[in-house]
């Protein structure tokens, strides 16, 4: 049986009271696994972070010189991994939100090689759901079916922070939030063809530490709406460009037709006369935006061309590094 190695990728920010206790739960042994290694992104804590971390037995501790947000810590992370020619890579949160134990559990199926992509689900069973705000609740439902529906997918957490990456994931991942990242991993993945699974795994409904992504509800949700917008932008361009093109042209001739329906049955077009080329502006306009998603579905090739360069560039960089 192949034996993988495993580096566990912790992102912290100011997190000095629960980061040690996250690495002691770490597993020093897990079947399958040949050596397991735990790096911490600090993101520029001001506490002693940096120092616990470093005596609780963190195999190496990055820092960012300032607060970067959770999206490039992750990022640096995953470079990292593949620079310390992870096999699997895990992320978990530095709050002691999850039990660090449970990552024998979330490492299996991609040691029985059944996934790329393991997260923790905390929605999955009914009986290990944990206890959380309607707001929160309600915005990761949102977020879960708009994730579900770009992808095709019956994801049931697409936030969980808890999760287990195969070499090829991490290599085929491409994403840019700085905030968050946690719907651009389905997105990415899923774009790719990577498997993806879910497993339950108990976690705590509040946060122990100080870290909060989600501190601002609304601020957190317009920018999770943001990134999926913009993956739809870069990933599905015909559909978003021609869809907005086709309902300005449905609109512009929805204007034409009401003129001329009033002209046909009144034998004039006042008052609705400067309608005409408010309708033709439209028209001409909804026809341009057509134009442009032509032009952007060709850019979208070009990018898919561009990614698996990058693919190939990385995993080369990999095997002769």
């Amino acid at each position: 049986m192949k034996q993988f190695r495993l580096v566990v990728i912790i992102p912290a920010f100011n997190e000095e009271s629960t980061i040690g206790p996250v690495i002691s739960q770490i597993p020093r042994k897990i079947e399958g696994i040949s050596s397991i290694k735990i790096l911490v992104v600090n993101d520029g804590s001001t506490d002693n972070t940096f120092d616990i971390a470093s005596k609780a037995g963190a195999s190496r501790v990055i820092n960012h010189q300032w607060n970067m947000g959770l999206g490039v810590a992750f990022q640096t992370g995953i470079k990292e991994a593949l620079e310390e020619k992870a096999d699997i890579v895990v992320n978990i949160d530095a709050d002691l939100q999850f039990d660090a134990r449970d990552i024998s559990k979330i490492v299996k199926p991609i040691v029985d090689q059944e996934a790329d992509f393991v997260t923790c689900s905390r929605f999955l069973d009914k009986n290990f759901e944990p206890k959380l705000p309607f707001i929160k609740k309600f915005g990761n439902k949102i977020f879960t079916r708009l994730v579900n529906f770009l992808t095709n997918g019956n994801f049931t957490d697409t936030q969980c922070g808890f999760r287990a990456y195969s070499q090829e994931a991490c290599l085929r991942l491409n994403i840019f939030g700085k905030h968050t990242y946690t719907q651009e991993v389905f997105l990415s993945l899923s774009e790719h063809g990577m498997r993806i699974r879910e497993i339950v795994c108990k976690v705590k409904g509040q946060r122990s530490g100080k870290s909060k992504v989600v501190g601002n509800v609304f601020s957190y949700g317009l920018k999770a709406l943001l990134i999926m917008i913009r993956f739809v932008r870069d990933y599905r361009p015909l559909a978003f460009f021609g869809g907005i093109g086709i309902a300005t042209l449905a609109f512009g001739v929805s204007i034409g037709a009401a003129v001329f329906l009033n002209w046909f049955f009144t034998g004039h077009t006042s008052p609705f006369t400067s309608l005409i080329s408010v309708s033709g502006i439209i028209i001409i306009l909804g026809f341009l935006i057509v134009m442009l998603a032509l032009l952007a579905d060709m850019n979208g090739r070009q990018r898919k061309t561009q990614e698996e360069i990058l693919y190939r560039l990385k995993k080369n960089e990999l095997l002769q590094g």
